[in-house]
């Protein structure tokens, strides 16, 4: 059950206990104490076992004796009798509800891509039972895909599967050649008839066999000079890179020879019902990510629309199979579900990193090789409408494969002319080195050593009412010793991994032993006293050894936490640096993302970008190339700006986008960083806000930092709105650098649609003392 992909491996624990994953067939009829077993099955088999009595096998009686949690994954196969609304006795959804019902604590967990809540009945059975919600087009917009570009060429099938060999291999040595990276990209054929891809197979083998140096060059020649690189800006560098190395063309030839040939193609189709499993390709199909896999191209029809997780595929070449293409809606259904699905992001390791979401500029180089999934589509009319009508029902973001310049965003000749370009400065707090030497004591970590410790416990022996445990004045609670001794100590610890002395030392480097660990400047165990707040009624002679052993393991699970928190490489610091305007606000160039799929998805709400021009003095560059959202944030500055100017001779809105410097160190110095050591989240790495608002007269000089907001994600990044609100709350406790008088540097809360948290009523409060006045008053 081993694989590079899962994100949890060995030893799981939970509550301080060592859980095993054991796979069976069958759960056992006495189950062994910290074990959970897990049964691996398709609902077709669960289903008969149920409705067919046979040896060894699980029938109803069973999921009565075990308390069980099915995690049904395409779930959205148990809906039929919901959708049909007529109830089959020997249905899937039948099966799962007899395990459901066979027990009151049985659960189910359902996962699905695809679940149909306009169905009334589909809606009517989940409407009060999704727990999480997570829509592919928010997965794009949030990083975690690969972009998708499709691209539509006169070629013939036997010239897109070459150009797709050339693309696949260019993007192997890009990686190679640009970044130190080395990467598998997979190539899937996709055919709508199993003998058509047979067929294809066949011509590409052939293909492979029969290239040379000279016929290369000839068709890289023949390409150029037709309409393929004005369809498709990548394949066009594609081209460039292979005619700067002609003289290298024997290699590249015997490289494609070595990577595609028949040994590296896997054929996953099968006439008869069985599938892919029984031809003993799951595992291959199913590794391709891993370097001793050495597999580059599928050839498929249906086999892998459910269930493949593969992270490396980056081309999809539809075959043309021309007697029978026909376009239909469920044909180009399936095809964007299967683009949605090889979508997924390839975590690549750069610089010793390795990255779950996209990493690079969408539209740069970068980006169009090492995060794009290219499909390379049929040139049929029908089936072209067809399949960007399956997109965007889908929500599914993609765009034509055509160039997509860089558009230059300049500052305005007023901005450098002004005395602000010249002599003024944005501050960021400074960032510094913790050395190991520095964690000598807990303490360092935000552990409170000295304080006695008070765990909330409610005991299993005693039956209580919540109203008992959670009095508003804790008339109903007190605090008891839980009185231990060493022995406890060193069962607690030998329960939890964590605690373990190699692990230990990892995060507490000045630690010389464990038994140290209990001493005056770590634990101080010895100093305080462990309190369990319990129950009017419960006395301390009422804990029963279990229990105390309970209690110090949730006070050291707790202590672990924040020792894993607390242990920081790179630390904020109070301290903030002035960076001069004319040296880090420059002119920058950014491309506009052109997606013409996924109508309502939210990159057409408050995500979808587009260039706008600003005229107004107060805006340091030309123009925006900003979302919705941004927008908002910008006019309803510009309403603002003449009552600014009242109060300040200077008012600057100044847009940091992080395309100044990407490829510059001075990025890491327009970073924001976490300098409250009891923040409730630890992060370790910085941010750059959004915005500048620049503010300055005689007396003031006020940079406040705005950071526009979507909903979806306030939860996630309230790290960065607590950065802001400390900066404000600790104002007195800031050092500037140059020690400049009259210079405050404030943050306010996110910035959401058309203002909906009074964003603008606190910039007035900063900036005025007050809030903006109504502006429908003349």
């Amino acid at each position: 059950m081993s694989s590079d992909k899962y994100l949890y491996n060995n030893p799981i624990e939970i509550n301080g206990k060592r859980i095993n994953i054991q796979q069976v067939n069958q759960f056992p009829r006495e189950p062994r104490e910290n074990i959970i077993y897990i049964k691996l099955d398709t609902v077709q088999a669960v289903a008969s076992d149920i409705y067919t009595v046979k040896e060894n096998s699980m029938g109803a009686e069973d999921y009565t004796r075990n308390k069980t949690v099915v995690l049904g994954d395409e779930a959205h196969h148990y809906s039929a009798s919901t959708k049909s609304e007529k109830e089959d006795e020997h249905s899937w959804e039948s099966a799962i509800n007899t395990i459901l019902d066979a027990r009151e604590d049985n659960l189910l967990l359902e996962f699905t891509a695809t679940i149909d809540l306009d169905n009334k009945n589909i809606y009517e059975k989940y409407k009060d039972k999704i727990i999480y919600r997570y829509t592919l087009d928010h997965f794009i917009a949030d990083g975690y895909s690969k972009n998708i570009r499709r691209i539509q060429t006169s070629n013939s099938d036997e010239n897109n599967m070459l150009n797709t060999v050339l693309l696949s291999q260019y993007r192997k040595m890009f990686a190679r050649e640009e970044y130190g990276v080395e990467i598998k990209p997979i190539i899937l054929f996709k055919s709508q008839r199993i003998a058509d891809s047979n067929q294809s197979e066949e011509n590409f083998n052939q293909m492979v066999d029969s290239l040379t140096p000279e016929n290369l060059e000839e068709f890289i020649t023949r390409q150029m000079q037709m309409d393929t690189i004005e369809a498709s800006e990548t394949l066009e560098k594609t081209f460039a890179y292979y005619i700067s190395r002609l003289d290298e063309f024997p290699k590249i030839v015997r490289d494609i020879k070595r990577d595609f040939g028949t040994n590296r193609v896997i054929n996953a189709n099968d006439s008869g019902q069985s599938g892919i499993l029984e031809k003993g390709q799951y595992e291959a199909l199913n590794s391709l990510e891993s370097p001793t896999n050495l597999y580059r191209v599928i050839f498929a029809v249906a086999k892998l629309t459910e269930g493949w997780d593969v992270l490396n595929l980056y081309d999809i070449v539809r075959i043309s199979d021309p007697e029978k293409t026909t376009g239909t809606k469920n044909a180009t259904n399936a095809e964007a579900q299967l683009i949605g699905r090889g979508a997924r992001y390839n975590p690549f390791e750069m610089n010793q990193e390795r990255s779950y979401i996209r990493r690079f500029e969408d539209g740069n180089k970068s980006s169009l090789f090492l995060e794009t999934l290219h499909y390379h589509t049929i040139n049929e009319p029908q089936y072209l409408k067809n399949l960007v009508k399956s997109l965007d029902e889908m929500n599914l973001p993609t765009g034509d494969d055509t160039k997509n310049p860089l558009i230059d965003v300049k500052l305005k000749s007023s901005f450098t002319k002004s005395n602000v370009w010249k002599t003024g400065k944005i501050y960021y707090n400074e960032a510094v080195s913790v050395p190991d030497s520095y964690y000598d004591e807990l303490g360092k970590y935000g552990i409170n050593n000295k304080k006695d410790i008070i765990v909330p416990w409610i005991s299993a022996a005693q039956e209580v009412k919540y109203s008992d445990f959670v009095g508003e004045d804790g008339a109903q609670q007190h605090h008891i010793v839980v009185q231990i001794d060493e022995r406890y100590l060193n069962k607690a610890m030998n329960r939890l991994t964590f605690f373990h002395f190699e692990h230990l030392k990892q995060y507490l480097p000045n630690l010389s032993s464990r038994e140290e660990f209990y001493e005056k400047n770590w634990l101080n165990i010895r100093g305080r006293t462990l309190y369990a707040r319990v129950t009017r009624s419960m006395t301390k002679d009422d804990l029963t050894p279990i229990e105390k052993l309970q209690i110090l393991e949730v006070y050291l699970q707790e202590v672990a936490q924040q020792i894993q928190r607390g242990y920081q490489k790179m630390r904020g610091t109070n301290k903030f640096i002035g960076y001069p305007i004319k040296d880090y606000i420059q002119d920058y160039r950014k491309r506009i993302p052109d997606y013409d799929t996924g109508k309502e998805s939210v990159y057409t709400v408050t995500q979808k970008v587009k260039r706008y021009v600003i005229k107004e003095p107060y805006f340091a560059y030309d123009s925006a190339i900003v979302n919705l959202l941004e927008k908002d944030l910008i006019d309803r500055i510009s309403e603002r700006v003449n009552e600014l100017k009242d109060e300040y001779d200077e008012v600057y809105l100044i847009r940091m986008d992080e395309n100044m410097h990407r490829e510059s160190s001075k990025k890491d110095n327009l970073k924001l960083y976490q300098f409250d050591s009891h923040a409730r989240e630890i992060h370790y790495s910085g941010f750059q806000p959004d915005f500048i608002l620049y503010l300055e007269n005689s007396d003031f000089y006020i940079q406040i930092f705005i950071e526009p907001k979507g909903t979806n994600l306030l939860e996630k990044d309230q790290w960065k709105e607590d950065i802001f609100s400390f900066i404000n709350q600790n104002e007195g406790e800031l050092v500037i650098n140059e020690d400049v008088e009259g210079t405050r540097i404030k943050g306010v809360k996110f910035y959401t649609s058309n203002d909906g948290r009074n964003t603008m009523d606190q910039i007035g409060e900063i900036a005025l003392g007050k809030p903006f006045e109504g502006l429908s008053m003349e």
